[in-house]
C-alpha cells in the first residue's frame, strides 16, 4: 500500500516510524513521476510490512519539499530513525530501486 505524507501526519508517519520508510517527493504533471508510480506500487506491495512507502505531493506540501532539498523530481528518500540515510533522483528501472529497497531494508 502506498501511503500519502503531507504536513499533518510526515512526523507521525516517517519520522516516528518504527520501520524504514520510503518517501517519494513526485507532482502530478511529472512525467518521470508518472513513470516510476507503477513500478513505486509494485514494491511497495512486495516490501509491505519491511518498508513503508508513501507519496509526498510537492506542489501541495512545498515546506516538505524545502525541507529536504528537492530540486527536482522524481526524488526519493529512505528514512531510517526519522534520518534521510539514502536518496534516489530521476527514474530508474525497477531492478535499481529494488536494490535500492533491499539495501535500506
Amino acid at each position: 500500500m502506498v501511503n500519502r505524507f503531507d504536513e499533518s501526519n510526515f512526523d507521525a508517519e516517517v519520522l516516528q516510524s518504527d520501520l524504514p520508510v520510503f518517501v517519494d517527493f513526485y507532482a502530478d504533471w511529472c512525467g518521470p513521476c508518472k513513470m516510476m508510480s507503477p513500478v513505486i506500487d509494485k514494491l511497495a506491495e512486495e516490501y509491505e510490512g519491511r518498508i513503508k512507502v508513501g507519496k509526498v505531493n510537492v506542489d501541495e506540501c512545498g515546506d516538505l519539499a524545502q525541507k529536504y532539498g528537492i530540486m527536482s523530481i522524481p526524488n526519493m528518500i529512505f528514512f531510517k530513525n526519522g534520518q534521510p540515510v539514502d536518496r534516489v533522483v530521476g527514474a530508474i528501472p525497477k531492478p535499481a530501486m529494488k536494490d535500492k529497497f533491499e539495501k535500506n531494508i
